[in-house]
Protein backbone atom coordinates (compact mmCIF):
# COMPACT_ATOMS: atom_id res chain seq x y z
CA UNK A 1 0.00 0.00 0.00
CA UNK A 2 1.24 3.52 -0.83
CA UNK A 3 2.88 5.37 2.03
CA UNK A 4 1.54 8.71 3.22
CA UNK A 5 4.69 10.34 1.88
CA UNK A 6 4.09 8.85 -1.58
CA UNK A 7 0.52 10.12 -1.54
CA UNK A 8 1.53 13.52 -0.21
CA UNK A 9 3.88 14.28 -3.09
CA UNK A 10 1.51 12.96 -5.71
CA UNK A 11 3.82 10.25 -7.05
CA UNK A 12 1.92 8.65 -9.90
CA UNK A 13 2.36 5.00 -8.90
CA UNK A 14 -0.23 2.51 -10.08
CA UNK A 15 -1.66 2.36 -6.58
CA UNK A 16 -2.01 6.12 -6.20
CA UNK A 17 -3.43 6.50 -9.70
CA UNK A 18 -6.04 3.79 -9.18
CA UNK A 19 -7.00 5.19 -5.77
CA UNK A 20 -7.57 8.67 -7.21
CA UNK A 21 -9.46 7.20 -10.15
CA UNK A 22 -11.79 5.16 -7.94
CA UNK A 23 -12.70 8.18 -5.81
CA UNK A 24 -13.46 10.21 -8.94
CA UNK A 25 -15.45 7.38 -10.52
CA UNK A 26 -17.72 7.25 -7.51
CA UNK A 27 -17.88 11.04 -7.31
CA UNK A 28 -19.02 11.37 -10.93
CA UNK A 29 -21.31 8.32 -10.83
CA UNK A 30 -19.33 6.38 -13.46
CA UNK A 31 -19.15 3.43 -11.04
CA UNK A 32 -20.98 3.19 -7.74
CA UNK A 33 -20.39 -0.41 -6.57
CA UNK A 34 -17.26 -2.47 -6.05
CA UNK A 35 -18.17 -4.88 -8.92
CA UNK A 36 -18.74 -1.87 -11.21
CA UNK A 37 -15.32 -0.49 -10.30
CA UNK A 38 -13.71 -3.81 -11.09
CA UNK A 39 -15.42 -4.03 -14.48
CA UNK A 40 -14.47 -0.48 -15.48
CA UNK A 41 -10.87 -0.51 -14.22
CA UNK A 42 -9.98 -4.16 -14.80
CA UNK A 43 -8.65 -4.41 -11.23
CA UNK A 44 -9.12 -7.62 -9.29
CA UNK A 45 -11.69 -7.92 -6.54
CA UNK A 46 -9.09 -7.87 -3.77
CA UNK A 47 -7.35 -4.80 -5.14
CA UNK A 48 -10.67 -2.97 -5.53
CA UNK A 49 -11.65 -3.85 -1.96
CA UNK A 50 -8.29 -2.58 -0.68
CA UNK A 51 -8.51 0.74 -2.58
CA UNK A 52 -12.12 1.32 -1.57
CA UNK A 53 -11.36 0.62 2.09
CA UNK A 54 -8.49 3.10 1.95
CA UNK A 55 -10.71 5.77 0.35
CA UNK A 56 -13.31 5.17 3.06
CA UNK A 57 -10.69 5.41 5.81
CA UNK A 58 -9.49 8.71 4.34
CA UNK A 59 -13.03 10.07 4.38
CA UNK A 60 -13.59 10.43 0.63
CA UNK A 61 -16.09 7.59 0.20
CA UNK A 62 -18.83 6.03 2.30
CA UNK A 63 -21.14 3.05 2.00
CA UNK A 64 -24.54 3.80 0.53
CA UNK A 65 -27.68 1.77 -0.02
CA UNK A 66 -28.02 -1.77 -1.38
CA UNK A 67 -27.84 -1.78 -5.17
CA UNK A 68 -29.74 -3.98 -7.66
CA UNK A 69 -28.74 -7.64 -7.86
CA UNK A 70 -27.39 -9.15 -11.08
CA UNK A 71 -28.09 -12.70 -9.96
CA UNK A 72 -26.07 -13.09 -6.77
CA UNK A 73 -25.97 -11.11 -3.57
CA UNK A 74 -26.96 -7.50 -4.12
CA UNK A 75 -23.91 -5.20 -3.85
CA UNK A 76 -23.78 -2.20 -1.57
CA UNK A 77 -23.35 1.08 -3.40
CA UNK A 78 -20.66 3.61 -2.62
CA UNK A 79 -21.15 7.35 -2.28
CA UNK A 80 -18.82 10.31 -2.43
CA UNK A 81 -18.70 12.20 0.88
CA UNK A 82 -19.96 15.49 -0.55
CA UNK A 83 -20.97 16.61 2.94
CA UNK A 84 -17.38 17.01 4.15
CA UNK A 85 -16.96 20.55 2.95
CA UNK A 86 -18.47 23.61 1.28
CA UNK A 87 -17.66 25.39 -1.95
CA UNK A 88 -18.06 29.18 -1.89
CA UNK A 89 -19.02 31.00 -5.09
CA UNK A 90 -18.85 34.77 -5.54
CA UNK A 91 -20.15 36.13 -8.86
CA UNK A 92 -19.47 39.85 -9.12
CA UNK A 93 -21.09 41.84 -11.89
CA UNK A 94 -20.96 45.47 -12.91
CA UNK A 95 -24.05 46.24 -10.83
CA UNK A 96 -24.48 43.32 -8.42
CA UNK A 97 -22.92 40.80 -6.05
CA UNK A 98 -24.24 37.23 -6.04
CA UNK A 99 -22.81 34.68 -3.60
CA UNK A 100 -23.63 31.05 -2.94
CA UNK A 101 -22.72 27.97 -0.93
CA UNK A 102 -22.68 24.41 -2.29
CA UNK A 103 -21.86 20.84 -1.33
CA UNK A 104 -18.80 19.22 -2.86
CA UNK A 105 -21.06 17.60 -5.45
CA UNK A 106 -22.17 21.03 -6.66
CA UNK A 107 -25.65 21.21 -5.13
CA UNK A 108 -26.39 24.86 -4.28
CA UNK A 109 -27.38 24.99 -0.61
CA UNK A 110 -27.96 28.70 -0.12
CA UNK A 111 -27.41 31.96 -1.97
CA UNK A 112 -27.73 35.71 -1.61
CA UNK A 113 -27.90 38.66 -4.00
CA UNK A 114 -27.61 42.43 -3.71
CA UNK A 115 -27.29 45.44 -5.98
CA UNK A 116 -23.78 46.86 -5.96
CA UNK A 117 -21.60 48.97 -8.26
CA UNK A 118 -18.24 47.29 -8.76
CA UNK A 119 -16.77 50.70 -9.57
CA UNK A 120 -16.76 51.33 -5.80
CA UNK A 121 -13.39 49.58 -5.79
CA UNK A 122 -11.88 46.30 -4.59
CA UNK A 123 -11.57 46.96 -0.85
CA UNK A 124 -15.19 47.98 -0.31
CA UNK A 125 -16.56 45.46 -2.78
CA UNK A 126 -14.70 42.46 -1.35
CA UNK A 127 -15.61 43.46 2.21
CA UNK A 128 -19.28 43.46 1.21
CA UNK A 129 -18.86 40.12 -0.60
CA UNK A 130 -17.22 38.43 2.38
CA UNK A 131 -19.91 39.75 4.72
CA UNK A 132 -22.55 38.16 2.49
CA UNK A 133 -20.71 34.82 2.43
CA UNK A 134 -20.22 34.86 6.21
CA UNK A 135 -23.95 35.42 6.64
CA UNK A 136 -24.64 32.36 4.45
CA UNK A 137 -22.22 30.23 6.43
CA UNK A 138 -23.68 31.40 9.75
CA UNK A 139 -27.15 30.19 8.79
CA UNK A 140 -25.95 26.79 7.50
CA UNK A 141 -24.12 23.90 9.12
CA UNK A 142 -20.48 24.44 9.94
CA UNK A 143 -18.18 22.76 7.44
CA UNK A 144 -14.72 23.74 6.25
CA UNK A 145 -14.46 25.59 2.95
CA UNK A 146 -12.73 23.39 0.37
CA UNK A 147 -12.62 25.87 -2.48
CA UNK A 148 -13.70 29.34 -3.57
CA UNK A 149 -14.70 30.59 -7.03
CA UNK A 150 -14.68 34.30 -7.80
CA UNK A 151 -16.05 35.65 -11.07
CA UNK A 152 -15.20 39.20 -12.18
CA UNK A 153 -16.63 41.28 -15.07
CA UNK A 154 -13.30 41.85 -16.78
CA UNK A 155 -10.07 40.17 -17.96
CA UNK A 156 -8.36 38.05 -15.31
CA UNK A 157 -4.91 36.47 -15.23
CA UNK A 158 -6.03 33.02 -14.08
CA UNK A 159 -2.54 32.03 -12.92
CA UNK A 160 -2.30 34.92 -10.43
CA UNK A 161 -5.98 35.62 -9.70
CA UNK A 162 -5.53 39.31 -10.54
CA UNK A 163 -7.70 41.49 -12.84
CA UNK A 164 -5.81 42.91 -15.81
CA UNK A 165 -6.79 46.44 -16.94
CA UNK A 166 -10.56 45.85 -16.50
CA UNK A 167 -12.34 48.71 -18.31
CA UNK A 168 -15.29 49.07 -15.91
CA UNK A 169 -13.43 48.35 -12.67
CA UNK A 170 -11.39 51.41 -11.62
CA UNK A 171 -8.83 50.58 -8.95
CA UNK A 172 -8.95 46.82 -9.61
CA UNK A 173 -6.03 46.46 -12.02
CA UNK A 174 -3.51 44.04 -10.52
CA UNK A 175 -5.38 43.75 -7.21
CA UNK A 176 -4.64 40.41 -5.50
CA UNK A 177 -8.21 39.12 -5.28
CA UNK A 178 -7.12 35.55 -4.61
CA UNK A 179 -5.06 36.45 -1.55
CA UNK A 180 -7.95 38.38 0.00
CA UNK A 181 -10.16 35.29 -0.10
CA UNK A 182 -7.40 32.84 0.86
CA UNK A 183 -6.67 34.84 4.00
CA UNK A 184 -10.35 34.85 4.93
CA UNK A 185 -11.16 31.18 4.30
CA UNK A 186 -7.74 29.45 4.40
CA UNK A 187 -8.87 27.55 1.29
CA UNK A 188 -7.77 27.45 -2.35
CA UNK A 189 -9.27 30.22 -4.50
CA UNK A 190 -9.72 30.47 -8.26
CA UNK A 191 -10.53 33.81 -9.89
CA UNK A 192 -11.86 33.96 -13.44
CA UNK A 193 -13.78 36.10 -15.88
CA UNK A 194 -17.52 35.97 -15.20
CA UNK A 195 -18.36 34.73 -18.70
CA UNK A 196 -16.06 31.73 -18.23
CA UNK A 197 -18.17 30.71 -15.22
CA UNK A 198 -21.26 30.81 -17.45
CA UNK A 199 -19.46 28.64 -20.01
CA UNK A 200 -18.65 26.12 -17.26
CA UNK A 201 -22.33 26.02 -16.37
CA UNK A 202 -23.30 25.29 -19.97
CA UNK A 203 -20.74 22.49 -20.14
CA UNK A 204 -22.18 20.84 -17.04
CA UNK A 205 -25.64 20.40 -18.56
CA UNK A 206 -24.45 18.97 -21.88
CA UNK A 207 -23.41 15.33 -22.40
CA UNK A 208 -20.57 16.01 -24.87
CA UNK A 209 -17.20 15.77 -23.11
CA UNK A 210 -15.43 17.30 -26.13
CA UNK A 211 -17.76 20.26 -26.50
CA UNK A 212 -16.76 23.27 -28.63
CA UNK A 213 -18.93 26.15 -27.40
CA UNK A 214 -18.97 29.93 -27.27
CA UNK A 215 -20.94 31.70 -24.55
CA UNK A 216 -21.59 35.33 -25.49
CA UNK A 217 -22.82 37.58 -22.71
CA UNK A 218 -24.44 40.80 -23.89
CA UNK A 219 -25.07 42.75 -20.71
CA UNK A 220 -23.82 46.12 -19.64
CA UNK A 221 -20.60 45.02 -21.35
CA UNK A 222 -19.88 42.26 -23.86
CA UNK A 223 -17.67 39.21 -23.45
CA UNK A 224 -17.32 35.60 -24.55
CA UNK A 225 -16.34 32.36 -22.85
CA UNK A 226 -14.68 29.77 -25.09
CA UNK A 227 -14.90 26.01 -24.56
CA UNK A 228 -12.47 24.04 -26.73
CA UNK A 229 -12.88 20.25 -26.63
CA UNK A 230 -14.56 20.64 -23.26
CA UNK A 231 -11.87 22.88 -21.73
CA UNK A 232 -11.98 26.60 -21.07
CA UNK A 233 -9.63 28.49 -23.36
CA UNK A 234 -8.29 31.54 -21.51
CA UNK A 235 -5.38 32.47 -23.74
CA UNK A 236 -1.84 33.34 -22.70
CA UNK A 237 -2.86 36.11 -20.30
CA UNK A 238 -6.56 35.53 -19.67
CA UNK A 239 -7.76 37.88 -22.42
CA UNK A 240 -9.32 35.26 -24.71
CA UNK A 241 -12.94 36.03 -25.52
CA UNK A 242 -12.80 39.76 -24.72
CA UNK A 243 -14.75 40.62 -27.87
CA UNK A 244 -16.35 43.69 -26.29
CA UNK A 245 -13.29 45.72 -27.25
CA UNK A 246 -12.91 44.55 -30.83
CA UNK A 247 -13.10 47.52 -33.19
CA UNK A 248 -16.33 48.00 -35.16
CA UNK A 249 -15.62 49.29 -38.65
CA UNK A 250 -16.82 52.85 -39.22
CA UNK A 251 -17.53 53.63 -35.56
CA UNK A 252 -15.86 56.46 -33.67
CA UNK A 253 -17.97 56.19 -30.49
CA UNK A 254 -15.88 56.54 -27.29
CA UNK A 255 -15.68 53.43 -25.13
CA UNK A 256 -15.34 53.12 -21.36
CA UNK A 257 -11.93 51.51 -21.93
CA UNK A 258 -10.57 54.79 -23.34
CA UNK A 259 -10.50 53.70 -26.98
CA UNK A 260 -13.05 54.43 -29.70
CA UNK A 261 -15.26 52.23 -31.86
CA UNK A 262 -15.32 49.18 -29.54
CA UNK A 263 -18.14 46.67 -29.99
CA UNK A 264 -19.27 47.41 -26.43
CA UNK A 265 -19.54 51.13 -27.19
CA UNK A 266 -21.84 50.34 -30.11
CA UNK A 267 -23.88 47.36 -28.92
CA UNK A 268 -23.41 46.87 -25.16
CA UNK A 269 -26.10 47.51 -22.59
CA UNK A 270 -24.68 50.82 -21.46
CA UNK A 271 -24.52 51.94 -25.11
CA UNK A 272 -28.20 51.05 -25.60
CA UNK A 273 -29.06 53.03 -22.47
CA UNK A 274 -27.16 56.00 -23.89
CA UNK A 275 -28.94 55.75 -27.25
CA UNK A 276 -32.36 55.28 -25.63
CA UNK A 277 -31.93 58.38 -23.49
CA UNK A 278 -30.87 60.39 -26.55
CA UNK A 279 -33.87 59.18 -28.56
CA UNK A 280 -36.30 59.97 -25.75
CA UNK A 281 -34.79 63.44 -25.35
CA UNK A 282 -35.31 63.93 -29.10
CA UNK A 283 -39.03 63.15 -28.75
CA UNK A 284 -39.39 59.37 -29.15
CA UNK A 285 -42.62 57.91 -27.76
CA UNK A 286 -43.70 54.50 -26.47
CA UNK A 287 -43.19 52.35 -23.39
CA UNK A 288 -39.59 53.38 -22.74
CA UNK A 289 -40.46 57.07 -23.05
CA UNK A 290 -43.43 56.72 -20.68
CA UNK A 291 -41.34 54.85 -18.12
CA UNK A 292 -38.62 57.48 -18.36
CA UNK A 293 -41.15 60.25 -17.77
CA UNK A 294 -42.33 58.36 -14.67
CA UNK A 295 -38.80 58.15 -13.29
CA UNK A 296 -37.75 54.67 -14.50
CA UNK A 297 -34.58 54.97 -16.60
CA UNK A 298 -34.06 52.87 -19.77
CA UNK A 299 -31.71 50.23 -18.34
CA UNK A 300 -30.63 47.24 -20.48
CA UNK A 301 -33.19 45.08 -18.64
CA UNK A 302 -35.98 47.61 -19.22
CA UNK A 303 -35.06 47.95 -22.90
CA UNK A 304 -35.21 44.17 -23.36
CA UNK A 305 -38.59 43.90 -21.67
CA UNK A 306 -39.96 46.79 -23.70
CA UNK A 307 -38.75 45.11 -26.91
CA UNK A 308 -40.59 41.93 -25.96
CA UNK A 309 -43.70 44.07 -25.37
CA UNK A 310 -43.47 45.59 -28.84
CA UNK A 311 -42.00 49.02 -28.09
CA UNK A 312 -40.71 50.37 -31.41
CA UNK A 313 -37.73 52.24 -29.97
CA UNK A 314 -36.63 49.25 -27.86
CA UNK A 315 -36.96 46.86 -30.81
CA UNK A 316 -34.85 49.09 -33.03
CA UNK A 317 -32.14 49.36 -30.36
CA UNK A 318 -32.10 45.61 -29.70
CA UNK A 319 -31.99 44.72 -33.39
CA UNK A 320 -29.21 47.22 -34.10
CA UNK A 321 -27.17 45.73 -31.24
CA UNK A 322 -27.82 42.18 -32.43
CA UNK A 323 -26.70 42.92 -35.98
CA UNK A 324 -23.33 44.28 -34.86
CA UNK A 325 -22.88 41.52 -32.28
CA UNK A 326 -23.75 38.93 -34.94
CA UNK A 327 -20.97 40.25 -37.17
CA UNK A 328 -18.42 39.83 -34.39
CA UNK A 329 -19.70 36.37 -33.54
CA UNK A 330 -19.45 35.39 -37.21
CA UNK A 331 -15.72 36.14 -37.09
CA UNK A 332 -15.42 33.89 -34.03
CA UNK A 333 -17.36 31.12 -35.79
CA UNK A 334 -14.99 31.17 -38.78
CA UNK A 335 -11.95 31.10 -36.50
CA UNK A 336 -13.14 28.80 -33.70
CA UNK A 337 -15.75 26.56 -35.41
CA UNK A 338 -18.00 25.85 -32.37
CA UNK A 339 -20.96 23.49 -32.41
CA UNK A 340 -22.99 25.67 -30.02
CA UNK A 341 -23.28 29.39 -29.43
CA UNK A 342 -25.13 30.40 -26.27
CA UNK A 343 -26.36 33.99 -26.02
CA UNK A 344 -26.99 35.42 -22.56
CA UNK A 345 -27.06 38.67 -20.64
CA UNK A 346 -29.56 41.45 -20.03
CA UNK A 347 -29.69 42.66 -23.64
CA UNK A 348 -30.06 39.15 -25.05
CA UNK A 349 -32.98 38.62 -22.64
CA UNK A 350 -35.12 40.16 -25.38
CA UNK A 351 -35.21 36.59 -26.78
CA UNK A 352 -36.03 36.06 -30.43
CA UNK A 353 -35.98 39.80 -31.13
CA UNK A 354 -32.23 39.60 -30.47
CA UNK A 355 -31.51 36.01 -31.49
CA UNK A 356 -33.12 36.23 -34.93
CA UNK A 357 -30.83 39.09 -35.93
CA UNK A 358 -27.73 37.33 -34.56
CA UNK A 359 -28.56 34.13 -36.42
CA UNK A 360 -29.13 35.98 -39.67
CA UNK A 361 -25.79 37.78 -39.51
CA UNK A 362 -23.84 34.71 -38.42
CA UNK A 363 -25.22 32.53 -41.22
CA UNK A 364 -24.73 35.32 -43.78
CA UNK A 365 -21.12 36.04 -42.87
CA UNK A 366 -19.72 32.67 -41.74
CA UNK A 367 -18.35 29.90 -43.90
CA UNK A 368 -20.90 27.17 -44.78
CA UNK A 369 -18.67 24.45 -43.30
CA UNK A 370 -18.38 26.34 -40.01
CA UNK A 371 -22.17 26.69 -39.67
CA UNK A 372 -23.18 23.26 -41.00
CA UNK A 373 -23.74 21.79 -37.52
CA UNK A 374 -23.99 25.04 -35.57
CA UNK A 375 -26.84 25.84 -33.18
CA UNK A 376 -27.39 29.31 -31.72
CA UNK A 377 -29.51 29.27 -28.57
CA UNK A 378 -30.48 31.52 -25.69
CA UNK A 379 -29.09 30.82 -22.24
CA UNK A 380 -31.25 29.61 -19.39
CA UNK A 381 -32.79 32.63 -17.67
CA UNK A 382 -31.70 31.72 -14.14
CA UNK A 383 -29.80 34.03 -11.81
CA UNK A 384 -28.11 30.98 -10.26
CA UNK A 385 -26.22 30.11 -13.45
CA UNK A 386 -22.98 31.92 -12.49
CA UNK A 387 -23.03 30.08 -9.16
CA UNK A 388 -23.40 26.69 -10.86
CA UNK A 389 -20.61 27.55 -13.24
CA UNK A 390 -18.35 28.60 -10.38
CA UNK A 391 -18.98 25.28 -8.64
CA UNK A 392 -18.01 23.42 -11.82
CA UNK A 393 -14.76 25.36 -12.05
CA UNK A 394 -13.82 24.58 -8.44
CA UNK A 395 -14.72 20.89 -8.82
CA UNK A 396 -12.54 20.66 -11.92
CA UNK A 397 -9.61 22.30 -10.17
CA UNK A 398 -9.97 20.28 -6.96
CA UNK A 399 -10.66 16.81 -8.30
CA UNK A 400 -9.02 16.80 -11.72
CA UNK A 401 -6.18 19.33 -11.73
CA UNK A 402 -4.84 19.42 -8.16
CA UNK A 403 -6.21 16.20 -6.58
CA UNK A 404 -2.87 14.29 -6.45
CA UNK A 405 -1.19 17.14 -4.55
CA UNK A 406 -3.59 17.36 -1.61
CA UNK A 407 -5.20 13.90 -1.59
CA UNK A 408 -3.02 12.58 1.24
CA UNK A 409 -3.96 15.49 3.51
CA UNK A 410 -7.67 14.66 2.95
CA UNK A 411 -8.56 18.34 2.58
CA UNK A 412 -7.21 20.96 0.14
CA UNK A 413 -5.21 24.00 1.17
CA UNK A 414 -3.88 27.00 -0.79
CA UNK A 415 -0.26 25.84 -0.62
CA UNK A 416 -1.04 22.37 -1.99
CA UNK A 417 -3.18 23.53 -4.92
CA UNK A 418 -1.41 26.70 -6.09
CA UNK A 419 1.39 25.18 -8.17
CA UNK A 420 -0.78 22.62 -9.97
CA UNK A 421 -3.51 25.16 -10.78
CA UNK A 422 -1.00 27.66 -12.11
CA UNK A 423 0.73 25.16 -14.37
CA UNK A 424 -2.56 23.83 -15.80
CA UNK A 425 -4.09 27.12 -16.95
CA UNK A 426 -4.99 27.34 -20.64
Amino acid sequence: MATRSTLRFGAQTDEVTSLLRIVNMVRTGDATTRPDIGRVTGLGRGVVAQRVDQAIDMGFLGDGSIGPSSGGRAPRTLRFRSDRGHIVICALGALHIHVGLSDLDGTIIDQSHRDWEISRGPAETLDATLEMVDALRDRNDARPVWGVAVGLPGPVDFATGRPVAPPIMPGWNGFDVRRRFEQHFDAPVWVDNDVNLLAYGERARRPDDDLDLIYCKIGSGIGAGLLSRGHIHRGANGAAGDIGHVRVAGSDLPCRCGKVGCLEAVAGGWALTRDAEAAIAAGASGQLARQSAEGTPPTPENISRAAENGDALAISLIQASARVVGESIAALVNMFNPSVIVIGGAVAAAGEVFLAEVRQRVYELSLPLATRDLSIVQSIDDVSEPLRGGVEMVKEQLFETTFPRWFADQQPSPSLTAQASSSSQN
